[in-house]
């Protein structure tokens, strides 16, 4: 689990350095950062999304929409948000002043979770020790954290929890899913992430909220999909 603890550091300390930025800088400017984000977040995940030429369409479109069915139904967003709003409100009863937490831990744990170098780079820090993909994407992360902080505050630190929760359990039970997200699968795991990271930019862009987090559920439809298919067949 070491790039996964290298992954944790970077957002601990982009945190830190985007909060310290972010009290020094004028709102416009903090708009501007935070848009200037949002426009390459949604380049991300458009190529991310792009995955989808390696496999059908139909996976990840079914995936997306079983996902966000099911969502719906289990109210993950707004599971999410009261995670998130709890924080905030003891947060802002301790201080005394407003804290957009929940909104920057959502918003933070999706882009850091959603995508390749997540799930390739955790199974691989598992099987084999190799860690560089994690490096790498740590990298981003901690970049991402200083722009997402300076607007958002500090709760993009506790972003951090879900990245060490969700790769350290890719990272310890790589074993498990060595054999399942691979090729068309993990394509569509890929783009169906990558439909969800627009969704974020969109939000960040002040667009729209197509509410992401009942959509997650299609990270796990979308490459199922590829499996049953595959039985059939």
């Amino acid at each position: 689990m070491t790039g996964t603890f290298i992954n944790v550091g970077a957002i601990l300390a982009g945190t830190l350095a985007g909060v310290v930025l972010g009290g020094r800088m004028p709102e416009g400017l903090q708009r501007r950062v935070l848009a200037g984000l949002g426009l390459v977040v949604l380049v991300i995940g458009m190529d991310l999304a792009l995955a989808w030429r390696h496999t059908s369409p139909l996976y990840v479109l079914g995936g997306v929409l079983l996902g966000g069915m099911a969502g719906e139904a289990l109210g993950i967003e707004a599971r999410l948000e009261a995670l998130g709003d709890r924080i905030q409100r003891r947060v802002q009863a301790a201080r005394g002043s407003t804290s957009p937490v929940s909104e920057a831990f959502f918003n933070a744990s999706l882009l850091f979770c959603v995508g390749p170098l997540s799930v390739v780079g955790a199974i691989q820090d598992g099987l084999t020790g190799d860690y560089e993909a994690l490096a790498t994407k740590a990298m981003l992360d901690g970049f991402a954290s200083i722009a997402l902080s300076a607007t958002l505050g500090w709760g993009v630190a506790l972003a951090a929890i879900t990245v060490l929760v969700y790769q350290g359990a890719l990272s310890l039970g790589a074993t498990l899913f060595e054999d399942i997200l691979q090729g068309e699968a993990l394509d569509a795991l890929t783009s169906a992430g990558g439909v969800l990271i627009i969704g974020i930019s969109l939000k960040l862009l002040e667009v729209t909220d197509v509410k992401v987090g009942n959509f997650l559920p299609a990270l796990v439809f979308a490459p199922a999909l590829v499996g049953l298919v595959s039985l059939v067949d």
